[in-house]
């Protein structure tokens, strides 16, 4: 459907003043809103040909027009311009994040405590991403003359800002262009595909609208990485001393080293693969630090992308049967509590009959 300049900008009128109103609008409030210079009759006329259109409707015979289905889905089609992002709406949306992810390291950091008190050994819980950070849309909003907002949102529920102060002058036209070709040749990549195409930007952009465009990129690059990053929770892990495979000084100080570093921890999450249980004895585990060691661990669900894993790590001599059917019932505890598999079987995992919390044995320690 093809209309003119003045009756969109007419149909735009009515559509964002009963969005904001609720309430019909007339002939001469729309002159007044439009600043259009023809007369109040003319734009009488336009309503009526818009009504036609069947893009308007006139709720009383004495009311002004309202927009019907069709012509809100014109304004969307057509006429509705990108909303921006402000930096109140920016660090909203950032607070709101990061209060539920306080809540969900919370809830992860916890489990992993009561796993570790159930089965006397260190466990460890993590969550992470079952797809890959990538970038959806840049926002950049004009602060003044030498300094702007970089917003970022990722696929995966996660909104970055960031001011930038610049040592020479921005005005807004390019800050638009900027924000223009950033959209255009930057999203839906991920952080090791944003560098090459960077690459490949700098033979085509001049020197200055490169270096904007390598700035945004970079905080773009850091967003996508922390936001793929697994989160960590460790406990329990000097109840390995208890055991007496671990007496020696220095194989202990070996496997609570490891267990210490977060970075070698989640590399265990890859090695779950599909499984929703996987069992690693002695040389099957990935470091030399956990050679004479086993892991077992069970993944959950969270949601939204996200899937987490929990495990335990003790000698090869752990009573392997226990430890899993309780790692099992806290992973399936946990894909409930997250709001997945409340009535029905999760997808792939053999579920114990009328399973019952597991309590501690006064025999737990191996």
């Amino acid at each position: 459907m093809e209309l003119s300049e003045r009756r969109k900008r007419i149909l735009r009128t009515v559509v964002e003043s009963y969005i904001a109103t609720a309430e019909p609008i007339g002939s001469k409030a729309i002159a007044e809103q439009t600043g259009l210079t023809c007369s109040s009759a003319t734009i009488r006329n336009e309503l009526a040909a818009l009504e036609k259109l069947g893009l308007l409707e006139q709720p009383h015979t004495s009311s002004g027009r309202i927009p019907t289905a069709a012509g809100y889905r014109f304004y969307v089609n057509e006429l509705m311009e990108q909303h921006k992002l402000s930096m109140q709406e920016t660090q909203t949306i950032n607070s709101q994040l990061h209060l539920k992810m306080q809540e969900l390291d919370r809830v992860i950091d916890q489990a992993g405590r009561m796993v570790s008190q159930l089965t006397n050994y260190p466990a460890f819980a993590m969550t992470d991403r079952r797809e890959k950070a990538t970038i959806i849309r840049f926002d950049l909003l004009m602060v003044d003359k030498n300094s702007f907002i970089i917003v970022v949102m990722t696929n995966l529920n996660v909104v970055k800002n960031k001011l930038v102060k610049l040592p020479v002058d921005v005005n807004e036209p390019q800050l638009q262009l900027l924000n223009t070709l950033l959209n255009t040749s930057f999203v839906g990549k991920t952080a090791e595909e944003l560098n090459p195409e960077l690459m490949r930007m700098a033979e085509k952009a001049a020197g200055s609208a490169y270096g904007l465009i390598s700035l945004v990129v970079s905080f773009a690059i850091e967003v996508l990485e922390d936001a793929g990053r697994s989160s960590v929770h460790t406990a329990g892990a000097n109840r390995i001393l208890e055991h007496s495979e671990y007496q020696d000084v220095d194989k202990a100080h070996e496997l609570l080293s490891y267990l210490d570093h977060d970075g070698e921890l989640a590399q265990l999450s890859g090695a779950m693969g599909d499984s929703d249980t996987k069992i690693l004895i002695g040389p099957e585990n990935v470091s030399d630090a956990l050679k004479d060691t086993s892991v077992v661990m069970a993944s959950y669900d969270i949601g939204e992308g996200m899937r987490g894993v929990i495990g335990v790590v003790g000698p090869t001599r752990m009573d392997y049967a226990k430890v899993t059917a309780r790692l099992n019932y806290f992973a399936e505890s946990l894909s409930k509590m997250f709001g997945k598999g409340e009535t029905e079987q999760l997808p792939g995992r053999k579920s114990t009959p009328a399973l019952q919390p597991p309590q501690p044995d006064s025999d737990s320690k191996e």
